[in-house]
């Protein structure tokens, strides 16, 4: 332990409350391993006494969230780069060891050997403080509307229950007026007993736009029911404090919408990536928090590979081109390129062109939907290369 080795590999199992390292010379053996708390003090110790093991420590990590974040921020402060060992190669790799146990301290050991057998594996690098921000507010974004579906849902299933007609005639999803007519009137009777014109005039105070046919609407919802059903009291008292929920949500969306949007457009090449058709303002800061730093893409079809829009080849024996869709890639990054597609489709110019080709080539929407993403996310990594903006026209080259 005295001796001051030429290189080490430190694998560290990352936790919520504790870390746990190991580190291990070039002929395999562990040379220190210990408990490390998720302080800044006990990581410095622990950074501290690894770090005079040897000239060179080659640092790897099983978690790039939140949980190692402190770790790896620290890690950065004093020069040290850390790669990223994904889960399911621990997993797999613990095979390879003898011993069926599983601790931290032999996933840390397996992280560690991993780390010093393979020079493929992708470096972590700290995102700058915009990158962060981002990242934090598209995080945030996701949640709040994963949480806007449940209410939806939940609130059509209460009102089938009490009104069936009333549920099936309007898209609470996308239409705001039918959210605030539920804040008030969930029942056939208190409809009917409303009328259309002072309902409609109920609605135009609150500013619902076209209140008039949506209090036509519902009018012809409540004469199709005359039966009140059971539970029909609470199940409107619970309808409408979900519509009231789902109305304070989309406003909350709305700020953020505009925090993002605004964060997003100090980027130096937030300009450039929203000149690319489809990709806006939600989407780019997606793209800037899933792709991270684009010089850790050799060229083009790298991207593409992390957005898992390259096949991959099984082949076996005479087998041959059998090509299937990856199963290790960036889910996020692979949803922001197949989005924007979809959306470039929409209008007229080279992606729908493109589009409607391999349509009719014989492609399903699906199939011709990621094909434009594949072409797209080459487009785009050569734009950023460049510095300049999307044009339908093709750039005019340029004598030697």
């Amino acid at each position: 332990m005295s001796e001051r080795r030429a290189q080490v590999w430190a694998g560290i199992d990352a936790g919520k409350g504790h870390h746990w390292a190991a580190v291990v010379d070039e002929s395999g053996p562990t040379v220190w391993s210990k408990k490390i708390d998720n302080d800044e003090t006990a990581i410095l110790a622990a950074l501290g006494e690894i770090l005079d093991l040897a000239e060179k420590v080659h640092w790897a990590v099983d978690i790039s969230g939140t949980s190692s974040a402190l770790l790896l921020a620290l890690l950065a402060a004093h020069g040290q780069q850390a790669v990223y060992v994904p889960g399911r190669t621990v997993n797999r790799m613990s095979g390879a060891y003898r011993g069926e146990a599983k601790t931290d301290a032999r996933d840390a050991y397996v992280i560690a050997e991993t780390a010093r057998h393979r020079r493929d594996l992708a470096a972590i690098d700290v995102p700058v403080q915009l990158a962060a921000h981002l990242a934090l507010l598209t995080g945030h974004r996701t949640d709040l509307v994963a949480d806007r579906v449940r209410m939806i849902n939940r609130l059509r299933d209460v009102l089938t229950g009490i009104f069936p007609a009333l549920e099936r005639a309007f898209d609470y999803s996308a239409h705001k007026g039918a959210l605030v007519l539920l804040t008030g009137y969930q029942t056939p009777a208190a409809i009917r007993r409303r009328g259309r014109a002072r309902l409609t005039a109920w609605l135009a105070n609150r500013g619902v736009r076209g209140a008039d046919a949506v209090a036509a609407t519902a009018l012809e919802a409540a004469e199709a029911q005359h039966t009140a059903l059971p539970g029909e009291d609470i199940a409107a008292a619970i309808v409408a404090d979900l519509a009231a929920q789902i109305l304070a949500l989309d406003d909350r969306l709305k700020r953020i919408d505009k925090q993002i949007r605004d964060t997003f457009r100090a980027h130096p090449q937030a300009e450039i990536i929203e000149s690319l058709p489809g990709m806006g303002p939600i989407l780019g800061a997606e793209f800037v928090v899933a792709a991270g730093d684009l010089t850790a893409y050799a060229d083009a079809g790298h991207l593409a590979s992390a957005a898992g829009l390259v096949p991959v080849p099984r082949d076996s024996g005479r087998r041959t081109g059998n090509l299937h869709r990856p199963k290790r890639y960036s889910r996020r990054l692979r949803r922001v390129f197949y989005l924007s597609a979809q959306t470039s489709i929409i209008r007229e110019g080279p992606n729908r062109d493109f589009y409607l080709k391999k349509r009719g080539e014989g492609c399903k929407h699906v199939q011709a939907i990621i094909a434009l993403a594949r072409r797209r996310a080459s487009v785009l990594w050569a734009l950023l290369r460049d510095g300049r903006a999307f044009t339908s026209a093709p750039p005019a080259a340029q004598a030697a």
